[in-house]
């Protein structure tokens, strides 16, 4: 499977599913079954119940794709097909405030080059690292579907559009200072009330 340019082989020989059940938090186990119910066949219910243990275990792991599996009936080795596809589910750590900048061609036209060489410099990061400090981390993904205002980044879950350095440069320095949640929770269904002032998007 690719993500991103990368090639990401999962090894499943000598690998054993995990025998005993995986157990998350009891409302994590609650939310998971509602979702489910949701679907006439269960494992079609497979990406939110990844984004429930990716909330839990703060990446993709072994322990969470089995529990994934085993809500579902289905074999780890599919559950990690989907997984590994989508850039959306971190098979790595990443920071508390993860930066994705858009580098599909409107971006890409727009500056979105600039925005990835920015980060670069501000944050004495490449794609794919953490601060020391694991506030930060950033990487290069393909279309977020926000053409029409670019250049653009999804920080965690939440676009900020139109982006300039001093845009960036102030956006930034408010997030280390306020800590906003930019997060959506899968297990409470809800996005994080974000950054004060600032819109979800921008796109009218």
């Amino acid at each position: 499977m690719t993500d991103n340019g990368q090639v990401f082989h999962i090894n499943t020989r000598g690998i054993s599913p995990t025998t005993a059940p995986v157990v998350l938090p009891e409302e994590s186990e609650r939310r998971a079954q509602e979702i489910i119910k949701q679907y006439p066949q269960a494992r079609s219910a497979i990406m939110p119940l990844l984004y429930i243990t990716q909330e839990h275990f703060g990446l993709i792991t072994q322990a969470g794709v089995d529990w994934v599996a085993q809500k579902l009936s289905m074999p780890p080795v599919q559950v990690w097909e989907v997984a590994t596809f989508y850039t959306m589910y971190y098979k790595k750590p990443v920071g508390r405030y993860h930066i994705q900048v858009c580098r599909t061609l409107p971006c890409a036209l727009r500056g979105a080059r600039k925005v990835s060489e920015f980060l670069h410099r501000h944050l004495g990061l490449a794609p794919g690292e953490v601060s020391k400090d694991g506030l930060w981390s950033f990487e290069e993904v393909e279309c977020l579907g926000s053409c029409g205002t670019a250049p653009m980044c999804q920080i965690n879950d939440v676009f900020f559009e139109n982006l300039s350095e001093e845009k960036l440069t102030a956006l930034l320095a408010r997030i280390e200072k306020e800590k906003p949640d930019l997060r959506f929770s899968t297990v409470r269904d809800e996005l994080g009330a974000g950054l004060s002032g600032c819109p979800k998007s921008e796109i009218i």
